[in-house]
């Protein structure tokens, strides 16, 4: 699968005024497919992350209130993510996500699908964090090589949606 040359480039940005991070990417898929891409964990472990990264879902429930847990391996390397799902719409998702590596780490994440029409949406994410500091090492983590990578995934997966 070629995922060096996606249609679409996602925007990172660092909020001037909280320690947030903004992300926003268009796809050529409807809100509905990009909620159950986000919402099937069957689905979501196929797209998330970088490249090379194998993903085992341990726990999901993606419900109001429910939770979620899973390891994302490479190179003899197993790195695992937990979050709750705190609301579950039609057109966004709040949760929470913490790398265990990092467990005092929690950010509060909103993820809003814009119906742009002709079965287009653009996914708004924001990612709330304790501290700027915290904010900026997540931003020099390298973090925008797994988005990247894993939203090309997710463009190759939307066919099958």
């Amino acid at each position: 699968m070629n995922t060096t040359h996606p249609r679409y480039q996602v925007t990172i940005e660092a909020d001037a005024k909280v320690p947030m991070i903004h992300m926003t990417r268009d796809f050529d898929a409807t809100p509905a497919q990009l909620l159950r891409a986000h919402t099937d964990p069957a689905l979501f472990a196929r797209w998330v992350g970088p490249d090379g990264m194998d993903t085992e879902i341990l726990d999901w429930d993606a419900t109001d209130g429910g939770r979620w847990r899973y390891v994302a391996r490479r190179d003899g390397e197993e790195y695992y993510f937990r979050g709750c799902f705190h609301q579950v719409g039609d057109d966004r998702i709040v949760q929470t996500f913490t790398f265990e590596g990092m467990p005092d780490d929690v950010a509060l994440e909103t993820l809003t699908f814009e119906d742009l029409g002709d079965g287009r949406t653009r996914l708004h994410a924001q990612s709330l964090v304790d501290s700027f500091e915290g904010r900026d090492q997540w931003l020099a983590s390298g973090m925008e090589t797994g988005v990247e990578e894993g939203y090309a995934k997710l463009d190759a997966l939307i066919g099958e949606l």
